[in-house]
């Protein structure tokens, strides 16, 4: 049965649903078992959420793992938002990680390790603090890609 699925070039889906309280802890399990790469695009970051990621980022950094977070120009917040963005920009790129500020306004709430596992949602995964909020999580090479061509065409 499944050899008539890929011959039909049909990928069966899986996904999970988290919140604000189950997604954490789902989420950093699938860092830590990161093998190559993890993107995260999170327009607001705070400095909590920063530190988390950072610490994560320690434990993995040995493995050659790339982090890459995409997030908007600290400039477009308010100026108490802008202050602790551009702390936590501060504390990422010291941990290692590459960040990317753009222009744009984005507002998109992503994160894609090792192009197989996929969240998407309403969750900002880098600044998310008492909002109720809902990602999905998808194990899927072909929606990994999907979402890159969409979100980063030029990159």
């Amino acid at each position: 049965m499944f050899s008539l699925f890929r011959r039909a070039n049909i990928e069966l889906l899986y996904s999970n649903l988290y919140d604000e309280v189950s997604f954490y802890p789902h989420f950093f399990k699938d860092i830590k078992q990161a093998r190559k790469s993890i993107l995260i695009e999170s327009p607001y970051l705070t400095i909590r959420r920063a530190e988390q990621l950072a610490s994560v980022a320690a434990k993995v950094s040995h493995k050659g793992v790339s982090i890459k977070v995409f997030t908007r120009y600290p400039g477009h917040h308010t100026p108490r938002l802008r202050a602790e963005a551009e702390e936590a920009i501060g504390i990422l790129q010291t941990s290692g990680i590459r960040v990317f500020i753009s222009h744009d306004l984005r507002h998109r709430k992503i994160a894609i390790i090792d192009n197989t596992v996929l969240y998407e949602g309403s969750l900002n995964i880098l600044s998310q603090s008492k909002s109720r909020e809902v990602m999905r999580r998808t194990i899927s090479r072909r929606l990994c890609k999907q979402m890159l061509t969409f979100t980063m065409p030029h990159k």
